[in-house]
């Protein structure tokens, strides 16, 4: 269960960026933010195929 929930903390950091950009700083930081969401995924992504592997090596 722990890896969802790791998931479900990358996912809301995602929403985050998202909501600061567009209510505090007006779209005005779109770049900054498109790379924080893109590092963000790759966390995300990275973070699942190694829970993945360690999962298979469990079983």
């Amino acid at each position: 269960m722990k890896e969802i929930t790791g998931l479900y903390v990358i996912l809301i950091a995602i929403f985050f960026v998202n909501l600061t950009n567009i209510t505090l700083f007006n779209g005005e930081w779109n770049g900054i933010a498109m790379w924080l969401n893109t590092g963000l995924f790759i966390a995300g992504t990275t973070y699942f195929l190694m829970s993945r592997d360690s999962f298979k090596k469990n079983k």
